[in-house]
């Protein structure tokens, strides 16, 4: 969930309280005015890479990573899965939930930062996050937050915009330094993983939208070994 990255749980019938946000304030603010500036941020379509990669999945629970406008989160719904999907944004967060009752299907919406959310560990058959603002600490929070949602047999499954993570701080205040990136995910992974994709591909870009722009994809999907911990 960027722009162009230059961008307690509630049922799909359930307002949004600004109270019930988790995570920093600054942050949630500061996508919330994002959102607020425009009738649309995304596309509304699901991302290619998620359906690329989804298509020989057999549906579970998935947890939506920075979920946005309910795109993703919509489209696996329809397709089997039991959708968790969370996001800082309490105003993208009321457009996702409108789009899932629109589409007539359920999905479990968190309203936290990826680190501070209240999701069980290990819990989710796939843990999606398709160009995530996931900022970066000393602990890498963000990235072990990604790793340890995944249960054991299921797939980490992390897309983000290719030649972000080399370049340098940009006018407008944006640091790809401060970012999470594929790369330093995939340095944690240990031999209770499998990389099964991780590569560079073209971008299969829905038409509109912020981002729509960047024309290449790094893909991570990593499978979390059965006997892993």
């Amino acid at each position: 969930m960027t722009d162009d990255i230059a961008a307690a749980a509630h049922s799909s019938d359930i307002p949004f309280s600004p109270d019930g946000y988790v995570g920093d304030p600054a942050v949630r603010a500061d996508w919330d005015n994002r959102y607020a500036d425009r009738q649309r941020l995304w596309s509304g379509r699901p991302n290619g890479a998620l359906v690329a990669e989804v298509a020989g999945l057999t549906p579970g629970r998935v947890l939506d990573v920075g979920c946005g406008e309910g795109a993703d989160a919509v489209w696996l719904a329809r397709t089997g899965w039991e959708v968790t999907a969370l996001d800082v944004s309490g105003v993208a967060l009321e457009r996702a939930a409108g789009h899932a009752r629109d589409a007539g299907v359920t999905v479990n919406w968190v309203h936290a930062a990826l680190t501070e959310a209240a999701t069980a560990p290990a819990s989710f058959d796939l843990v999606s996050a398709q160009y995530p603002a996931l900022l970066r600490t000393p602990d890498a929070a963000a990235e072990r937050a990604l790793l340890g949602a995944v249960a054991p047999g299921g797939v980490l499954l992390l897309v983000h915009h290719a030649g972000m993570e080399t370049q340098q701080a940009h006018d407008n205040g944006f640091d790809p330094a401060d970012y999470v990136w594929p790369s330093m995910v995939a340095a944690l992974l240990d031999d209770d993983w499998v990389v099964e994709v991780d590569e560079q591909r073209p971008r299969v870009a829905p038409d509109g939208g912020a981002g729509a722009h960047h024309t290449d994809d790094l893909v991570l999907r990593a499978r979390r070994l059965r006997g892993g911990r």
